[in-house]
């Protein structure tokens, strides 16, 4: 999954895509270095990050997604608003990423009365805060039942469990030990019966472990995503794609899997 950030603020390439043809642009480009999907944002989920209006989301995304329309992959939109979810799926988004799991009852209505697939995400608090004391008693088991949980709602109001993916929430109320724990045992949440996706690339956690600037993140990205995979992951969601891609084409290898 290629990550296309229509926004000012975006922690990694903030600003970069924010006007329609840079974002169509990026897009094109991360569909010719082999991402399988694309996911469009329009408001940054950046620890600290400051809410935008739902007309303001709107304005960014759905020329993004009207443009890319006829695109050769599924298009993901990046939103926990319900008002942005209609307007994209009507604009020809086929999946929606949802940082709050669909709590919302309206997002929860607006995925039942469509046929596209949802991402179930786990987070711990708002963005503005999220980072500044999160707590569990054991991350794994905390996380994996709330993900069961927004499993069952999800089919309970009529969504087909072929339509779930769910993803641990990477950096989001997580401290360094907890997203490494989640990592190290993602296979826990690969047996609740639907694929993961998950997002590390470029994330904070990277830098606390190699020392680096967000810019200089790759390899650990990379090493990130690999370990994902190998631990069951279906999706990764990444800013560098060709580089991912080429890795994972040798780690399939090696494997004996289809790239």
């Amino acid at each position: 999954m290629g990550i296309v950030n229509v926004t000012p603020d975006s922690f990694s390439d903030g600003g970069l895509h924010l006007q329609r043809d840079n974002a169509l642009a990026h897009a094109q480009q991360l569909i010719a270095e082999g991402a399988d999907m694309l996911d469009i944002g329009g408001e940054s989920t950046r620890p600290g990050a400051q809410p935008v209006s739902v007309q303001e989301e709107l304005d960014r995304v759905l020329p993004v997604i009207e443009g890319l329309r006829d695109a050769p992959v599924p298009i993901s939109i990046d939103t926990f608003k319900p008002e942005v979810m209609r307007a994209a799926i009507a604009a020809g988004a086929q999946m929606v990423n949802d940082i709050n799991a669909l709590q919302d009852a309206a997002a929860m209505n607006a995925i039942v009365a469509s046929d596209v697939a949802v991402c179930l995400m786990h987070k711990q608090g708002n963005p503005q805060s999220m980072q500044e004391q999160p707590h569990y008693q054991n991350v794994v088991i905390e996380v994996s039942a709330f993900l069961r949980e927004r499993i069952a709602a999800a089919e309970a109001a009529g969504i087909q469990r072929k339509r779930i993916v769910i993803d641990p929430g990477f950096g989001f109320g997580k401290t360094l030990e907890h997203n490494l724990a989640l990592l190290r045992e993602l296979t826990k949440m690969t047996k609740l019966g639907v694929p993961v996706l998950v997002g590390l690339s470029r994330k904070s956690m990277l830098g606390a472990l190699t020392g680096q600037d967000v810019t200089q993140r790759l390899p650990a990205s990379i090493a990130a995503a690999l370990t994902a995979m190998q631990r069951g992951a279906a999706i990764v969601r990444v800013h560098d794609v060709r580089a991912t891609v080429d890795a994972l084409k040798v780690w399939n290898a090696v494997n004996g899997e289809s790239s």
